[in-house]
């Protein structure tokens, strides 16, 4: 509490409003802890261990799934990212958003935020801290800026015990299929094909 309270100062506060040509000035170690709504400056806490490897090899099996896509069809490249900025609009005032994970198509090289109309799913592992921000802000959020498909995963201690998959429609995400856990692979076909291990899904604390 001492430390807080020693920082609550006038000269503390956020200056102005953060801007994209800001953002991409900033520090990489300080964009890593914060996203930006609205210009305002948010602190993203960094998740505990059963929640990085949910991500991590969910993240895998979407990778997977991409490739397995690009090889069967010529329609473009695929890429899945790893606690990516996003950058949802940058007017009236800049939000960047850090889904967990993202499957997007080839982007220019470029220094700052991947556009949102670039991405393809989002997905978000839920926590305690963040079901609130995930289910609620993000999933409108997330909808504003057109991406197409977002997936709420669901934790159980040390696994996934279900993820719901969500659909644009008419600027709005409609539940489309919840997917349980159980004994097996779980085939996704939409937008593209992917196979949910869910045997890799438990014993997340290693």
């Amino acid at each position: 509490m001492t430390g807080i309270l020693e920082w609550a100062r006038a000269e503390n506060l956020q200056p102005a409003p953060i801007t994209l040509d800001i953002w991409k000035q900033l520090p990489p170690d300080f964009c890593r802890l914060v996203e930006v709504v609205n210009g305002d400056v948010v602190r993203a806490d960094t998740p505990a261990l059963p929640y990085r490897n949910a991500t991590r090899r969910l993240a895998a099996m979407l990778e997977s799934g991409a490739e397995r896509h690009m090889s069967r069809y010529n329609d473009g490249w695929l890429y899945v990212g790893v606690d990516q900025d996003v950058l949802l609009w940058e007017s009236p005032r800049l939000t960047v958003r850090r889904p967990d994970i993202i499957l997007f198509s080839c982007a220019p090289a470029d220094v700052g935020p991947l556009q949102a109309a670039r991405v393809k799913i989002a997905v978000e592992v839920v926590s305690p801290a963040t079901e609130r921000v995930d289910a609620a802000d993000k999933m409108a959020e997330y909808a504003l800026a057109g991406i197409p498909w977002y997936w709420l995963v669901y934790m159980d201690r040390d696994r996934v015990k279900a993820i719901q998959t969500h659909v644009l429609v008419l600027g709005h995400y409609r539940p489309l299929r919840r997917l349980t856990a159980h004994i097996g692979e779980t085939l996704i076909d939409m937008p593209i094909e992917i196979g949910i291990d869910w045997t890799r899904l438990i014993g997340l604390l290693l």
